[in-house]
């Protein structure tokens, strides 16, 4: 295992001495020759002015490494006392300037015990982290392995979030199709049950209409008859022929046996009652709102001018006089508004609750 270098030597002084001593010592921290007007050498206490922390430029490289740092530490302590010391000799003397001692820099330096060993100490720059200390090649691939590993289990889960976000997305544009389509539907049924509401309502309203019409013909009907009974219609209003003198027929005919007998559609009074020509024997009933009811072609009449009669009382009878080819009733029906061609009377019997 490598080892930190040698540290390197003291700095070489010229007048260093380098002779022995009387006891056969070489001086170990002394510079130059003994000069004689230095006087006596003295022995070197500690005193306060030499134990306190010197400095200067004595600086000692950053140690590396776990165990170069504990050796380290004890090489800086022989170069304190040895600076510590020669300081102190420098005091000493008398008449000259302090001598300044500075050690260099020692990056790495070994242990200066011949016993410890050195085989722990990692070289001065080692590109090992300490982290990395210890860590086999296995550890090394596999960590690379679990490296790979996790890059490849973050994209796959980034891969499966976004499926999951798509099909999200797909869920629900498929959730606002379903009620956008269940609100169309919901309108739908509301419109279709609103248009049944509506013609039930219309339905309703019309039988009920209906009904109401019905109850106002059947309470006419009380009070509007038919003019004859027994009978046949023969010709209708404004049928063309060469039998009228008009060229069409002007009212609505009842054939029926002589002697019939004829009624009054309506409570009136009778403004006329006599012959007419080609009428015959006439009888004009006028109902309270002005209508006129003719009859014509009797055989014989029952009434009077100015007589009041009411709804079913007999005015007359069937007959065949004026210009007729059988008996019959000629009736017309003449408003206060119509010519004197007059309404037809079929319509006008309907309109008042009666089927002829």
């Amino acid at each position: 295992m490598a080892s930190n270098p040698a540290a390197p030597e003291a700095p070489f002084v010229p007048s260093q001495r380098s002779s022995e001593t009387e006891d056969g010592k070489i001086p170990t921290f002394g510079f130059g020759s003994r000069r004689t007007d230095e006087g006596p050498w003295e022995e070197w206490n500690p005193s306060a002015d030499t134990t306190r922390p010197v400095r200067g430029r004595h600086r000692v490289g950053k140690q590396r490494g776990g165990g170069g740092l504990a050796r380290s530490s004890t090489v800086l302590g022989v170069g304190v006392i040895a600076a510590v010391g020669g300081a102190g000799m420098a005091t000493a003397q008398t008449g000259k300037p302090p001598v300044s001692i500075s050690i260099p820099d020692l990056p790495s330096v070994g242990s200066p015990f011949a016993g410890d060993d050195d085989s722990d100490a990692e070289p001065q720059g080692s590109p090992n982290a300490l982290s990395s200390v210890g860590v086999t090649s296995e550890e090394t691939e596999q960590g690379t392995s679990d490296a790979g590993e996790a890059l490849r289990a973050r994209i796959i889960l980034q891969a499966e979030q976004q499926k999951d976000q798509a099909e999200a997305k797909v869920q629900q544009a498929a959730q606002d199709a379903a009620a956008k389509k269940a609100a169309a539907e919901a309108a739908q049924v509301k419109r279709e049950a609103a248009a049944k509401a509506a013609a039930a309502k219309k339905k309703a309203a019309e039988e009920a209409a209906a009904k109401l019409e019905a109850a106002r013909l059947a309470e006419l009907a009380k009070q509007y008859t038919l003019p004859t009974s027994s009978y046949t219609i023969t010709s209708t209003f404004g049928q063309a022929g060469s039998l009228w003198s008009s060229g069409y027929h002007t009212g609505l005919d009842f054939a029926a046996p002589t002697g019939t007998p004829l009624k009054a559609v309506h409570t009136g009074t009778i403004t006329e009652a006599g012959w007419s020509g080609s009428y015959g024997y006439r009888t004009i009933l006028t109902l309270e709102d002005g209508t006129e009811i003719w009859y014509a072609h009797q055989s014989s009449i029952n009434v009077s001018v100015g007589q009041k009669v009411n709804t079913g009382d007999v005015i007359g009878r069937v007959g065949a006089t004026g210009n007729v080819t059988g008996a019959h009733l000629h009736m017309e029906v003449h408003t206060s508004s119509s010519d004197t061609a007059g309404i037809d009377p079929m319509a006008w019997l309907r309109s008042m609750g009666l089927n002829p």
